[in-house]
Protein backbone atom coordinates (compact mmCIF):
# COMPACT_ATOMS: atom_id res chain seq x y z
CA UNK A 1 0.00 0.00 0.00
CA UNK A 2 1.43 3.41 -0.73
CA UNK A 3 1.79 5.27 2.25
CA UNK A 4 -0.68 8.38 3.02
CA UNK A 5 0.88 11.38 2.04
CA UNK A 6 2.90 9.75 -0.71
CA UNK A 7 -0.10 9.17 -3.15
CA UNK A 8 0.31 12.23 -5.08
CA UNK A 9 3.67 11.43 -5.19
CA UNK A 10 4.20 7.87 -6.49
CA UNK A 11 1.45 9.72 -9.36
CA UNK A 12 4.61 12.00 -10.19
CA UNK A 13 7.02 9.34 -10.35
CA UNK A 14 4.93 6.78 -12.73
CA UNK A 15 4.73 10.11 -15.09
CA UNK A 16 8.15 10.15 -14.15
CA UNK A 17 9.54 6.46 -15.48
CA UNK A 18 6.22 6.89 -17.94
CA UNK A 19 4.11 3.99 -16.28
CA UNK A 20 0.93 3.93 -16.89
CA UNK A 21 -1.79 4.18 -13.71
CA UNK A 22 -5.43 2.35 -13.62
CA UNK A 23 -7.87 3.21 -11.17
CA UNK A 24 -11.45 1.77 -10.44
CA UNK A 25 -14.29 4.43 -9.54
CA UNK A 26 -17.33 3.22 -6.94
CA UNK A 27 -19.97 4.94 -7.03
CA UNK A 28 -21.13 4.78 -3.41
CA UNK A 29 -24.95 4.76 -4.95
CA UNK A 30 -24.48 1.94 -6.95
CA UNK A 31 -22.92 -0.91 -4.64
CA UNK A 32 -24.23 -2.55 -1.46
CA UNK A 33 -21.28 -2.63 1.03
CA UNK A 34 -22.14 -6.21 1.93
CA UNK A 35 -21.35 -7.07 -1.80
CA UNK A 36 -17.71 -5.16 -1.13
CA UNK A 37 -15.22 -8.20 -0.89
CA UNK A 38 -16.79 -9.76 -3.97
CA UNK A 39 -16.28 -6.44 -5.86
CA UNK A 40 -13.10 -5.87 -5.20
CA UNK A 41 -12.14 -9.38 -5.83
CA UNK A 42 -13.30 -8.44 -9.77
CA UNK A 43 -10.68 -5.80 -9.62
CA UNK A 44 -8.40 -5.88 -12.38
CA UNK A 45 -4.95 -7.34 -11.05
CA UNK A 46 -2.95 -3.86 -12.67
CA UNK A 47 -5.29 -1.63 -10.34
CA UNK A 48 -3.46 0.93 -8.81
CA UNK A 49 -5.84 3.73 -7.04
CA UNK A 50 -9.81 2.84 -6.22
CA UNK A 51 -11.74 6.07 -6.58
CA UNK A 52 -15.16 6.54 -4.20
CA UNK A 53 -17.40 8.86 -4.92
CA UNK A 54 -20.22 10.01 -7.12
CA UNK A 55 -22.69 13.11 -7.93
CA UNK A 56 -25.11 12.97 -5.27
CA UNK A 57 -24.22 10.45 -2.68
CA UNK A 58 -24.21 11.67 1.12
CA UNK A 59 -21.47 11.55 3.31
CA UNK A 60 -22.86 9.00 5.08
CA UNK A 61 -22.91 6.37 2.37
CA UNK A 62 -19.35 7.15 1.41
CA UNK A 63 -18.28 6.66 4.93
CA UNK A 64 -19.98 3.23 4.78
CA UNK A 65 -18.80 2.37 1.28
CA UNK A 66 -15.25 3.47 2.24
CA UNK A 67 -15.10 1.59 5.19
CA UNK A 68 -15.93 -1.44 3.74
CA UNK A 69 -13.15 -1.15 1.10
CA UNK A 70 -10.56 -1.01 3.71
CA UNK A 71 -11.88 -3.63 5.26
CA UNK A 72 -11.02 -5.82 2.14
CA UNK A 73 -8.34 -4.10 0.56
CA UNK A 74 -5.53 -2.38 0.94
CA UNK A 75 -5.23 -0.18 -2.14
CA UNK A 76 -5.44 3.66 -1.85
CA UNK A 77 -8.56 5.14 -1.53
CA UNK A 78 -8.96 8.40 -3.00
CA UNK A 79 -12.29 10.40 -2.91
CA UNK A 80 -13.78 11.91 -6.28
CA UNK A 81 -16.07 13.65 -4.34
CA UNK A 82 -18.96 15.63 -6.15
CA UNK A 83 -19.42 18.45 -2.87
CA UNK A 84 -18.84 19.06 0.95
CA UNK A 85 -20.94 16.75 2.13
CA UNK A 86 -19.30 13.42 0.46
CA UNK A 87 -15.96 14.14 2.25
CA UNK A 88 -14.67 10.60 4.08
CA UNK A 89 -11.95 10.76 6.90
CA UNK A 90 -11.57 7.06 6.29
CA UNK A 91 -10.05 7.37 2.68
CA UNK A 92 -6.46 8.25 2.08
CA UNK A 93 -6.36 10.96 -0.12
CA UNK A 94 -9.16 13.59 -1.59
CA UNK A 95 -9.31 14.77 -5.16
CA UNK A 96 -9.53 18.22 -4.28
CA UNK A 97 -11.33 19.46 -7.54
CA UNK A 98 -12.01 22.67 -9.00
CA UNK A 99 -14.46 22.55 -12.12
CA UNK A 100 -12.57 24.54 -14.50
CA UNK A 101 -14.32 24.01 -17.55
CA UNK A 102 -17.86 25.50 -16.41
CA UNK A 103 -18.14 29.17 -15.49
CA UNK A 104 -20.50 28.26 -11.77
CA UNK A 105 -18.48 30.10 -9.09
CA UNK A 106 -19.77 27.37 -6.95
CA UNK A 107 -17.86 24.46 -8.26
CA UNK A 108 -14.94 26.16 -9.01
CA UNK A 109 -13.93 27.76 -5.46
CA UNK A 110 -16.87 28.13 -3.45
CA UNK A 111 -17.59 24.23 -2.30
CA UNK A 112 -13.29 24.18 -1.74
CA UNK A 113 -13.99 27.05 0.49
CA UNK A 114 -17.21 25.05 2.11
CA UNK A 115 -15.13 21.72 2.44
CA UNK A 116 -11.69 23.38 4.57
CA UNK A 117 -13.56 23.07 8.01
CA UNK A 118 -14.02 19.41 7.26
CA UNK A 119 -10.85 18.71 5.88
CA UNK A 120 -8.64 20.55 8.46
CA UNK A 121 -10.54 18.10 11.15
CA UNK A 122 -9.42 15.11 8.65
CA UNK A 123 -5.29 13.36 7.62
CA UNK A 124 -6.91 12.95 3.95
CA UNK A 125 -3.80 13.92 1.55
CA UNK A 126 -5.37 16.53 -0.35
CA UNK A 127 -4.50 17.03 -4.15
CA UNK A 128 -4.89 19.51 -5.97
CA UNK A 129 -6.94 18.78 -9.30
CA UNK A 130 -8.20 20.79 -12.38
CA UNK A 131 -11.43 19.36 -13.44
CA UNK A 132 -12.48 19.08 -17.19
CA UNK A 133 -15.92 18.16 -18.59
CA UNK A 134 -15.09 16.87 -21.85
CA UNK A 135 -19.23 16.38 -23.93
CA UNK A 136 -19.35 12.82 -24.34
CA UNK A 137 -22.60 13.13 -26.65
CA UNK A 138 -24.79 12.91 -23.54
CA UNK A 139 -25.83 15.66 -20.77
CA UNK A 140 -23.91 13.67 -17.68
CA UNK A 141 -24.67 14.34 -13.96
CA UNK A 142 -22.08 16.16 -13.42
CA UNK A 143 -23.40 18.72 -16.12
CA UNK A 144 -27.10 18.81 -14.16
CA UNK A 145 -25.97 18.72 -10.72
CA UNK A 146 -23.10 21.55 -11.32
CA UNK A 147 -25.55 23.26 -13.64
CA UNK A 148 -22.50 23.81 -16.51
CA UNK A 149 -21.77 22.90 -19.91
CA UNK A 150 -19.35 20.62 -21.26
CA UNK A 151 -16.46 21.30 -23.77
CA UNK A 152 -17.36 20.37 -27.15
CA UNK A 153 -14.82 17.65 -28.36
CA UNK A 154 -14.07 19.83 -31.27
CA UNK A 155 -12.67 22.71 -29.37
CA UNK A 156 -9.47 20.94 -28.81
CA UNK A 157 -7.37 24.49 -28.83
CA UNK A 158 -10.00 25.44 -25.48
CA UNK A 159 -9.67 21.98 -23.91
CA UNK A 160 -5.66 22.88 -23.86
CA UNK A 161 -5.89 26.43 -22.83
CA UNK A 162 -7.98 25.14 -19.77
CA UNK A 163 -5.66 22.40 -19.00
CA UNK A 164 -2.88 25.25 -19.20
CA UNK A 165 -4.71 27.33 -17.06
CA UNK A 166 -5.37 24.78 -14.14
CA UNK A 167 -1.52 24.14 -14.08
CA UNK A 168 -0.66 27.84 -14.36
CA UNK A 169 -3.12 28.31 -11.11
CA UNK A 170 -1.35 25.05 -9.11
CA UNK A 171 -2.98 22.25 -9.31
CA UNK A 172 -1.00 18.82 -9.90
CA UNK A 173 -3.08 16.25 -11.48
CA UNK A 174 -5.61 17.21 -15.17
CA UNK A 175 -8.53 14.85 -15.24
CA UNK A 176 -10.38 15.12 -18.41
CA UNK A 177 -13.67 13.23 -17.83
CA UNK A 178 -16.26 12.82 -20.44
CA UNK A 179 -18.92 11.56 -17.85
CA UNK A 180 -19.92 8.09 -16.84
CA UNK A 181 -22.60 7.85 -19.02
CA UNK A 182 -20.47 8.78 -22.06
CA UNK A 183 -21.76 7.78 -25.96
CA UNK A 184 -18.17 8.93 -27.09
CA UNK A 185 -14.85 8.97 -25.21
CA UNK A 186 -12.88 11.70 -24.76
CA UNK A 187 -11.11 11.87 -27.71
CA UNK A 188 -7.62 10.80 -28.50
CA UNK A 189 -7.06 13.73 -30.47
CA UNK A 190 -7.61 16.04 -27.39
CA UNK A 191 -5.35 13.66 -24.93
CA UNK A 192 -2.80 13.71 -27.57
CA UNK A 193 -2.94 17.76 -26.88
CA UNK A 194 -3.18 18.38 -23.74
CA UNK A 195 -0.33 15.99 -23.08
CA UNK A 196 1.94 18.18 -25.27
CA UNK A 197 1.10 21.16 -23.60
CA UNK A 198 0.73 20.52 -19.95
CA UNK A 199 3.59 18.62 -17.52
CA UNK A 200 1.19 17.63 -14.85
CA UNK A 201 0.18 13.93 -14.91
CA UNK A 202 -3.16 13.46 -16.97
CA UNK A 203 -6.01 11.59 -15.92
CA UNK A 204 -8.75 10.59 -18.38
CA UNK A 205 -12.04 8.74 -17.25
CA UNK A 206 -15.64 8.65 -18.23
CA UNK A 207 -17.08 5.95 -20.55
CA UNK A 208 -14.23 3.88 -20.73
CA UNK A 209 -15.29 0.24 -20.69
CA UNK A 210 -12.92 -2.02 -22.22
CA UNK A 211 -8.62 -2.85 -22.39
CA UNK A 212 -8.77 -1.65 -25.80
CA UNK A 213 -10.33 1.74 -24.68
CA UNK A 214 -8.05 2.36 -22.06
CA UNK A 215 -5.23 1.57 -24.53
CA UNK A 216 -6.15 3.72 -26.64
CA UNK A 217 -6.53 6.33 -23.90
CA UNK A 218 -2.47 5.37 -22.83
CA UNK A 219 -1.40 5.74 -26.56
CA UNK A 220 -2.81 9.30 -26.75
CA UNK A 221 -0.81 10.45 -23.51
CA UNK A 222 -2.99 9.72 -20.71
CA UNK A 223 -1.24 8.63 -17.90
CA UNK A 224 -3.96 7.34 -15.72
CA UNK A 225 -6.84 6.08 -16.68
CA UNK A 226 -10.28 5.52 -14.66
CA UNK A 227 -12.81 3.27 -15.17
CA UNK A 228 -16.40 3.46 -13.41
CA UNK A 229 -18.62 0.87 -11.82
CA UNK A 230 -18.83 -0.49 -15.77
CA UNK A 231 -16.00 -2.83 -14.96
CA UNK A 232 -18.23 -5.68 -13.01
CA UNK A 233 -19.94 -5.75 -16.75
CA UNK A 234 -17.27 -5.29 -19.33
CA UNK A 235 -13.60 -6.32 -17.48
CA UNK A 236 -12.13 -9.03 -19.99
Amino acid sequence: MIAQSNILKQIQENLLLQKKSFAVLIDPDKVETGKMTAILNRLPEETDFIFVGGSTVENHKTDLVVKAIKASSNLPIILFHGNVNQISSFADAILFLSLMSGDNPEYLIHQQVKSVKHLKRTALEIIPTGYILIDGGKTCTTERVTETKAIPQTEVEKTVDVALAAQYAGKQLIYLEAGSSARYLVHPRIIKAVKAQVDLPLIVGGGIRTKDQRKSAYRAGADMVVMGTAFEKYIE
